[in-house]
């Protein structure tokens, strides 16, 4: 049997990537579509269609295709199989599904001739683009306040040369005379029973493409860069995912977007500890304002504030400051912020101080607390 050149039949070279094979295949499988074939060449496109689906078997296929580059294509046959081994094989299968003008079937039919799961991206029926998730970082204060936020997309969009359609130049479908339905007659034990039913070939669309898109390969869709506002509300909680409508990629067939799902991360801040919309800060006292009380400046997420302080605080007493949390995202208001005071005991002393300190001491009760407790 004569060594056949597969690589000659798809016109690609031997160098050609699994992603060049398959466009060779879609190329050539168009161009021999069924529905294109003359009268008098039905048997001759046939035939030349199931040469193109022989190689693109065994050049999608990485092991099929090492196998061939060092034996030939004569290795496939040795047991008068199918090249590629593919036993129970339904080309009449493989030739209805180019009768229904799906591109998307192409990618099936790729898929499946090097044992792929199939399901391409594309097929005929609407169907929704994917959802997409975009991860951000925010500062404490931007959490508080809200803020807009450019995002800088990577997404498959509609190509602008066929609309999305996967191809440019469209006829009639001559099943159902472009109506997009079919009536199917049925036999049932209470009579014959008619009913309407979108058309299997056009899909409901009433049109049959006739060339593949260049601009995208017949897939209708193109990855393209896209930049968008999105606004992140004050209040957000760490981790939150915002749903931006629309923004996720295109759909297949006119279907509708997906969604975009914003994920917001709030940086820890150096001197802020949050808890749901309270936030909670430390801020040092000296020895005298804890004693004699007073009003000390405190820093909040907004700015500062005062804060009074009762004469003798003790340490680690927390006061609360109403308001001063963030804002709440579901009704009005906002938290509160909770502030815990540590007394300072200086560490240097003057001499006037020391002096003034051990004359406080003096005057002190002199029944100690240990008395106080054991008697």
């Amino acid at each position: 049997m004569a060594n056949k050149d597969y690589y000659k039949t798809l016109e690609v070279d031997k160098n050609a990537t699994k992603s060049d094979v398959k466009k060779a295949f879609k190329k050539k499988a168009m161009k021999y579509h069924p529905d294109r074939a003359p009268e008098d060449k039905k048997v001759e496109y046939e035939e030349k269609f199931k040469e193109i689906n022989e190689a693109a078997s065994v050049l999608g296929d990485d092991k099929k295709r090492q196998q061939y580059d060092q034996f030939g294509s004569a290795s496939f046959n040795s047991a008068g199989g199918a090249p590629g081994g593919h036993q129970g094989f339904d080309f009449s299968d493989i030739m209805s599904q180019f009768r229904s003008g799906s591109f998307g079937d192409f990618d099936d039919i790729f898929d499946s001739l090097f044992g792929g799961n199939g399901g391409s991206r594309r097929n005929a029926r609407a169907r929704r683009g994917n959802n997409l998730a975009y991860e951000i970082e925010i500062s404490l204060e931007e959490a508080s306040t809200g803020i807009k936020k450019t995002l800088d997309l990577n997404k498959l969009e509609n190509c602008s040369d066929c609309q999305g359609k996967g191809a440019t130049e469209f006829k009639s479908c001559h099943h159902c005379n472009g109506s997009g339905y079919v009536r199917k007659t049925q036999r049932t034990p209470f009579g014959l029973f008619q009913q309407t039913a979108p058309c299997p070939y056009c899909h409901g669309k009433g049109e049959l493409p006739q060339d593949s898109c260049d601009g995208c390969n017949g897939e209708g869709l193109v990855r393209k860069r896209k930049k968008i506002e999105v606004k992140i509300p004050g209040g957000v909680e760490n981790g939150m995912k915002l749903r931006v409508p629309n923004e996720g990629e295109a759909g297949m067939n006119s279907g509708p977007n997906g969604d975009l799902y914003v994920i917001v991360y709030v940086k820890e801040h150096k001197y802020f500890e949050r808890s749901s919309q309270d936030l909670k800060i430390t801020v040092p006292i000296s020895f005298t304002t804890a004693t004699l009380g007073g009003e000390i400046e405190v820093p909040t997420i907004t700015g500062k504030a005062k804060l009074k302080i009762p004469s003798g605080t003790q340490s680690e007493t927390v006061f609360k400051m109403r308001d001063k949390g963030l804002p709440f995202l579901r009704f009005s208001g906002t938290g509160d912020q909770l502030v815990k005071v540590r007394i300072e005991v200086p560490k240097k002393l003057t001499k006037k101080q020391k002096e003034l300190i051990e004359k406080l001491g003096e005057k002190e009760p002199s029944k100690s607390f240990f008395k106080k407790v054991f008697g």
